[in-house]
C-alpha cells in the first residue's frame, strides 16, 4: 500500500469515528458506548480486508472493476461497482480506504439497531440489557456489514428501518431513506420493505381514518412500483404470472450449490427451510473456527426466539406500545424470512443476508421477554449515565 493509501485510508477512519460521535445522541447512544462500537466495527473491517486480500472475496473483485474505468449505473453489484468507482478514482482510496467507507455504512445500522435494542430494554432487568448488548457485539453483525458490498449497505438500511419504525411519525423520512439505499442494493428486499409499510397501515390503531388511507395508498404505491422492480432484478421477467414465479423460485433452490455451505432445500418443507435458513449451521455441524462462530450466534438466536415466542404467546398484548409500529416490522420479518428461505440454498450467503430482516426480529422479540418495570424513556436518561 502507498503512503498515500495508508494515510488517506487513516483519515477516512477518522471521519468516520467524527461522523459517528456527532449523530450519537440521535440513537440515544452516550460517547464511550459509541467510541467502543466503532472501534469493534472497524476491527472487523480490517479482518474482513485482510481475509478478502489474502483468498479473494467479492469485495476485491467489486474494487478491482471499479478501476477499469467508469460503470454504467445500475441496481445491485452494479451500484457498488459504481460508488467504488467515485471512492477509488475520484479520491484515489485504497481497497482499504473504500473498505472503511463501507464499514461507516455498516456502522451507522449497528448504532440504529443498539438503539432500537436499548430502548426496547431501558425498563428490563441487568440480565436484558446484558442479553441486548451480547446480540449487538455478535462477531456476524459486523463481520459481514463492515466491507465492500452488498450487505454493509442492505444491514445500514435495515438498522434505519428498525429505528424509524420506534416512532414512524416522526422519523419517516427515516424509513424512505433506508428503503431508497435497499432499493440500490436489493431491490426486492425494497419492495417488501415498502408493501410491509402499506399493508401496517391496515392495522395501525391510533390514526384517523384519513390518515391510514392517505399514508396506506402512499405506501401501496410504492410497493406496487417496487415489487415488479425487485422481481425483474431477481430474474422474473415482466408480465410473469404465479407460475412463472414459482418455477423461478424451484430454480433458485438450485442455485450456489457449490461450496461446503451448500445444502439441498427442494425437498424440504417451508418450516424447515425456514429453519434451515436462520439457524443453521447448528452446533451439531461444526467444521472450522468460521462454522463455530456461526453456530454461537445462532444458538443464542434461537434461544431468543423460544423465549420471545412463549412471552408472545403468554402476554404479548402488555408489551405492545402505541409509538411503535410492530406490524410494520413482523410483515416484514415474515415476508423476508418465507422469501429468503425459499430462495437461498447456501448457508454461507445465508449468514450474510439474513442481516436484513434479524434485527428486527430480535428487537420485537426481545421487547417482550422478561418482566416489565416503570415505564420511562430513553431520553429521560442522561446520556452520560452508564448502561449495560
Amino acid at each position: 500500500m502507498s503512503a498515500w493509501g495508508l494515510f488517506s485510508s487513516f483519515l477516512v477512519f477518522l471521519l468516520g469515528a467524527a461522523i459517528s460521535l456527532s449523530i450519537r445522541r440521535r440513537f440515544n447512544l452516550s460517547l464511550s458506548r459509541c467510541f467502543t462500537l466503532y472501534i469493534w466495527h472497524s476491527a472487523f473491517c480490517l479482518v474482513y480486508a485482510r481475509y478478502v486480500i489474502s483468498y479473494g472475496g467479492d469485495a476485491a473483485n467489486y474494487y478491482q472493476f471499479s478501476l477499469n474505468g467508469m460503470p454504467s449505473f445500475g441496481l445491485g453489484t452494479d451500484a457498488v461497482v459504481f460508488f467504488t468507482y467515485f471512492l477509488s478514482t475520484g479520491f484515489s482510496l485504497s481497497f482499504l480506504g473504500v473498505s472503511l467507507v463501507f464499514n461507516l455504512f455498516g456502522f451507522l445500522g449497528l448504532l440504529a439497531f443498539d438503539g432500537s435494542l436499548r430502548e426496547a430494554t431501558v425498563d428490563k432487568s441487568k440480565s436484558i440489557r446484558i442479553l441486548a448488548t451480547v446480540l449487538v457485539f455478535l462477531p456476524s453483525v459486523s463481520y459481514w456489514s463492515s466491507g465492500i458490498g452488498k450487505d454493509s449497505l442492505s444491514f445500514c438500511a435495515a438498522g434505519l428501518a428498525l429505528w424509524a419504525a420506534l416512532d414512524l411519525r416522526r422519523r419517516w423520512l427515516i424509513v424512505a431513506f433506508s428503503i431508497l439505499i435497499m432499493l440500490l442494493v436489493r431491490p426486492h428486499m425494497a419492495g417488501i420493505l415498502a408493501l410491509a409499510l402499506a399493508g401496517s397501515f391496515i392495522f395501525k390503531t391510533g390514526v384517523s381514518l384519513f390518515q391510514r388511507f392517505s399514508l396506506g395508498i402512499l405506501a401501496f404505491s410504492a410497493a406496487l412500483l417496487l415489487v415488479p422492480l425487485g422481481l425483474n432484478y431477481a430474474g422474473v421477467e415482466d408480465g410473469a404470472g404465479p407460475a412463472e414465479i414459482i418455477e423461478f423460485v424451484e430454480k433458485r433452490q438450485n442455485y450456489n450449490q457449490d461450496g461446503g455451505g451448500a445444502v439441498q432445500i427442494s425437498q424440504m418443507s417451508l418450516p424447515v427451510k425456514m429453519f434451515t435458513y436462520l439457524f443453521r449451521p447448528t452446533i451439531l455441524e461444526i467444521r472450522n473456527l468460521f462454522s463455530l462462530a456461526a453456530s454461537v450466534d445462532n444458538l443464542i438466536l434461537l434461544l431468543l426466539v423460544f423465549a420471545g415466542s412463549f412471552a408472545l404467546v403468554k402476554r404479548s398484548s402488555h408489551f405492545v406500545r402505541s409509538t411503535h409500529n410492530r406490524h410494520f416490522l413482523w410483515i416484514y420479518v415474515f415476508l423476508s424470512w418465507i422469501l429468503l428461505s425459499m430462495t437461498t440454498a447456501n448457508l454461507g450467503i445465508a449468514l450474510r443476508q439474513k442481516w436484513m430482516f434479524v434485527p428486527m426480529l430480535i428487537f420485537l422479540l426481545i421487547s417482550v421477554v422478561g418482566r416489565p418495570g416503570k415505564r420511562i424513556t430513553p431520553s429521560s436518561r442522561k446520556l452520560g449515565q452508564p448502561n449495560v
